[in-house]
């Protein structure tokens, strides 16, 4: 048997990042607030979260959900 060299494995398309939004009424506290709860059910202190944690959980959660934004305004690829 020859050896075929590693190359990855052609998967589907990746989702996310979204492009980023002027606004997304979609992204509110709801959703944080969502994100929490789901998280306090599979057993992390979510419920215990301090203003400063939802803060960071609301920049990680923007993060994954949208593109980032370059220096000159526009989308980084």
């Amino acid at each position: 048997m020859v050896d075929e060299p590693n190359t990855p494995q052609a998967g589907p398309e990746r989702v996310f990042p979204l492009p980023r939004p002027e606004a997304d009424p979609r992204f509110t506290v709801g959703l944080l607030l969502d994100v929490t709860q789901v998280l306090a059910r599979h057993g992390y202190p979510a419920d215990q979260a301090t203003g400063h944690d939802l803060a960071n959980l609301r920049q990680a959660l923007f993060g994954f959900l949208y593109a980032p934004q370059t220096a000159d305004g526009g989308e980084d690829s």
